[in-house]
C-alpha cells in the first residue's frame, strides 16, 4: 500500500514544472504548471500576478536550445513548444507595441510598455540622434529619481546610469541639463508617459531586428513595427511598406519574401536570407501575427496562412489572438480603481549580463577620435559611389526605395530622410539571448554604412558632380556592377521559380492520380457489396459493369480464395 501510495506520487511529480518567467523590471516570476498545461494558462497567472487587464499587448518569450528566439503559443501544451529539459526560463515582453501608447486605459499597462521601450533603447534596438537621446534619457532620469536636488545629486551624477550601448560624457552633460531646467515638477507618470510619446514618434519605434542579408550578401535587419514592415542597414531604414501595402508574406528554407503593392500599376518583391530555416520561419511567424493585429478590423477576419505556394509543402499558421481595434474597444469597457504601481529603481538589466559598459567616447584619445571621425566622414562621401542597396524586383519597372514616411522617393532625398541615428547602435546584440560585448568605438566605416540607399538618381547625380573622371569611371564601373548582379539575381529567381512550379505541377499530378485510383477502389468495393442503394442498383444493372463482374472481378475473387486457402492451410499444417 505505501509503495503505491508512493509511486502514484512521483507520478504526480512527473507531471509538474517548475517555471520561472522573467518580468519587464527584472524581477522574476517563479510557479509550477501542469505537464499539459497551455500557453495561456501561464500567461494568464503572469497577467494576475500583475494586475495587468489590457494584456493583449504581452507575450511571453523563450530561447531553444540552439539559440533562436520564440513566442510561446497560447493554444499550444508548453512542454510541447519547449525544446530544453525543465525547470524552463521565459520573459515576459511587449509583443505588439501601441500605436498610440497615450491611448491605453490604464497606467500599469503604460509603465510596462515604457519598460519595454527603456530596455529597447538600452539595447540598441531604439536608434535616434542625439538630440532625441537627450530628452529621452532624461525623461527616464526624472521617472526614476524625480527632480534634480543638489545635495543628492552631485555632478556628473548621469555617468551613473547607462542609457544607451555607448555614450559620452557630452551627451551626459546635455541629458543633466534638461533633467535640471526643463523637467521640474514632472511625476513619474507624466514623465513615463512623455517618454513614450517621444519614442513613439521615431521610425524604430517598436523595432524587433532579424538579422538576414540581402540578395547581394549585405547584412540587414527586418523588423515589424505597429505601422508596417521596415529594413535596416546601418543607421538607415532603406525600406518601409505600410501595412496596407503588404500583400503576403512567404518563406521556403532560409528564403524570406515580401510581396506588395505600392500603387496599382507597381508591385514589388523583397527577398531576404535569414541564418537558419528557423529564424526564417519565427521571422514569418512574427511577420503573419503583427500584420493580422494592426491591419484586420476583427479577428474573426483572420484566416490560416501558408508559407509557400507550392502544393502540399510548407508551414501553416493562424494568429489566435484579438486585433487591435478589439483591444482598444476591449479596454474602453475597463471601470476599475486604478492598480498600485510598485516602480523598480534604475539598475543595469539583469537580461544582458554580458553587455560592458566599458570606458566612454571621450576616453579615446583627442587623436584617434579624430582619426575616426575622419575615416567614418570619408565612408559618407564616398557613399555616393556605391550601390549597396536591397535590390527590388520589380513586376513593372525600375527600382525603388521607401522614404522615411513610405513614399517614393528620388535622388538624394532618400539619404538624408531615411538617416535615423548618428550612429550604428548595433541592434544584433539585442538578437541573440545572451548580448554580446560591444563593439569598439573604431568599427570600421564600411560596417556602418553597407547597405545605405543610394538609387540610380543618386549616382547619376553624383557622377555629374565628380570634378574628376575617374571618380566618373568608378562610379560607372559600380553601375555596371550593380546593374549585372541586379540582372544575375533576377534571372535566377526566374528560374527558380520555374522549378517551383514544374515541381508543384507534378506533385498536384500524382496526387490527383492517386486519389481517383482510391476512388476508383472505393466505387468497386460499394457496387460488389450487398448495399441496397438505388444508385449502386443503377449501376449494377449496366452491361459494362456485368461484364467487368464476369470477366474481372470474379476470376480475381476466386484466384484471392484459392490463394488465402492455401495459405490457412499451409499455416495450420506447420
Amino acid at each position: 500500500m505505501l509503495s503505491r501510495l508512493m509511486s502514484s506520487s512521483i507520478r504526480s511529480l512527473d507531471r509538474e514544472y517548475n517555471c520561472t518567467v522573467r518580468l519587464l523590471d527584472d524581477s522574476e516570476y517563479t510557479c509550477t504548471i501542469q505537464r499539459d498545461a497551455k500557453g495561456q494558462y501561464l500567461f494568464d497567472l503572469i497577467c494576475h500576478h500583475l494586475n495587468l487587464l489590457e494584456k493583449d499587448y504581452f507575450g511571453i518569450r523563450y530561447v531553444d536550445p540552439d539559440k533562436q528566439r520564440h513566442w510561446l503559443e497560447f493554444s499550444k501544451s508548453i512542454a510541447k513548444q519547449m525544446k530544453s529539459q525543465p525547470p524552463f526560463t521565459m520573459c515576459l515582453r511587449v509583443k505588439f507595441y501601441p500605436p498610440d501608447p497615450a491611448a491605453l486605459k490604464e497606467e500599469i499597462t503604460r509603465y510596462l510598455v515604457f519598460l519595454q521601450v527603456k530596455r529597447d533603447l538600452y539595447h540598441g534596438r531604439l536608434l535616434c540622434k542625439t538630440s532625441d537621446a537627450a530628452l529621452l534619457a532624461a525623461y527616464i532620469l526624472q521617472a526614476e529619481i524625480g527632480d534634480y536636488d543638489p545635495g543628492k545629486h552631485p555632478e556628473g551624477y548621469c555617468s551613473k546610469f547607462q542609457f544607451f550601448p555607448k555614450h559620452s560624457e557630452k551627451l551626459e552633460r546635455r541629458i543633466a541639463e534638461i533633467h535640471k531646467t526643463e523637467l521640474i515638477g514632472q511625476t513619474p507618470e507624466v514623465s513615463e508617459l512623455n517618454f513614450l510619446q517621444k519614442a513613439q514618434m521615431l521610425e524604430t519605434y517598436g523595432v524587433d531586428p532579424h538579422p538576414c542579408k540581402d540578395v547581394s550578401g549585405n547584412p540587414a535587419f527586418l523588423a515589424f513595427t505597429p505601422f508596417g514592415f521596415t529594413v535596416l542597414q546601418g543607421n538607415r531604414r532603406i525600406h518601409f511598406l505600410t501595412w496596407e501595402e503588404v500583400t503576403k508574406l512567404k518563406f521556403e528554407a532560409k528564403t524570406f519574401h515580401i510581396y506588395a503593392n505600392q500603387t496599382e500599376d507597381r508591385k514589388i518583391i523583397l527577398t531576404y536570407f535569414a541564418p537558419t530555416p528557423e529564424a526564417c520561419k519565427h521571422l514569418w511567424k512574427c511577420g503573419v501575427e503583427n500584420q493580422a493585429f494592426y491591419k484586420l478590423e476583427k479577428s474573426s477576419q483572420v484566416r490560416t496562412v501558408s508559407s509557400s505556394n507550392v502544393f502540399f509543402k510548407g508551414s501553416r499558421f493562424r494568429y489566435s489572438g484579438k486585433v487591435a481595434k478589439e483591444v482598444m474597444e476591449q479596454s474602453a469597457k475597463i471601470k476599475r480603481d486604478p492598480p498600485e504601481i510598485h516602480r523598480a529603481g534604475m539598475v543595469p538589466s539583469r537580461s544582458c549580463p554580458s553587455i560592458t559598459h566599458g570606458p566612454r567616447l571621450t576616453s579615446v584619445p583627442r587623436t584617434r577620435r579624430r582619426a575616426v571621425h575622419i575615416s567614418i566622414m570619408e565612408g559618407l562621401e564616398s557613399l555616393r559611389d556605391s550601390a549597396h542597396s536591397t535590390p527590388v524586383r520589380s513586376v513593372s519597372h525600375g527600382e525603388s526605395f521607401m522614404s522615411s514616411r513610405g513614399q517614393l522617393v528620388e535622388g538624394g532625398e532618400a539619404s538624408t530622410s531615411a538617416v535615423i541615428s548618428d550612429e550604428s547602435y548595433s541592434p544584433s546584440d539585442s538578437v541573440l539571448p545572451t548580448p554580446i560585448a560591444e563593439h569598439g568605438v573604431e568599427m570600421p566605416a564600411a560596417r556602418h554604412l553597407n547597405g545605405a540607399p543610394c538609387s540610380i538618381d543618386e549616382e547619376k547625380e553624383s557622377v555629374a558632380g565628380a570634378s574628376s573622371d575617374a571618380q566618373a569611371a568608378q562610379a560607372r564601373s559600380g553601375r555596371r556592377v550593380l546593374q549585372t548582379a541586379s540582372t544575375k539575381a533576377t534571372t535566377n529567381s526566374e528560374v527558380e521559380d520555374l522549378h517551383k512550379f514544374i515541381l508543384s505541377v507534378l506533385r498536384l499530378f500524382l496526387v490527383t492520380i492517386g486519389l481517383l485510383f482510391v476512388l476508383l477502389l472505393l466505387l468497386i468495393m460499394l457496387t460488389e457489396s450487398d448495399l441496397d442503394i438505388a444508385f449502386l442498383r443503377d449501376i449494377r444493372k449496366t452491361p459494362e459493369f456485368q461484364q467487368f463482374h464476369i470477366e474481372y472481378f470474379c476470376p480475381l475473387r476466386r484466384w484471392f480464395s484459392c490463394k488465402l486457402r492455401w495459405m490457412g492451410g499451409f499455416l495450420i499444417s506447420n
